[in-house]
């Protein structure tokens, strides 16, 4: 398993795709397996996985937004999601 850092870049495996449900009001995550529902704050750290920006440029844009963001907890949350084969890291 790779150990995750604030410097370390995660990105959405192939095939995922995080997208949002009008009718329902909320983002979803389609991939392979099947469909997740992710809560507000993994969807905003999802909607930044892009496979550029590292953990702490997350968590930066994220406090532009939200306050008491800390990166130990973006890291938990995606260490989560990759167990899960959701995200991976570049």
């Amino acid at each position: 398993m790779t150990t995750l850092e604030p410097g370390s870049v995660p990105r959405l495996r192939r095939g995922v795709r995080l997208s949002y449900d009008q009718t329902r009001e909320t983002h979803v995550l389609l991939f392979p397996e099947g469909v997740l529902v992710p809560n507000p704050t993994a969807a905003a750290v999802l909607s930044l996985c892009d496979g550029v920006e590292d953990v702490a440029g997350i968590a930066s844009a994220l406090r532009e937004r939200y306050t008491g963001v800390r990166e130990e907890e973006i890291l938990d949350v995606l260490s989560r999601l990759g167990e899960r084969r959701i995200v991976e890291w570049t």
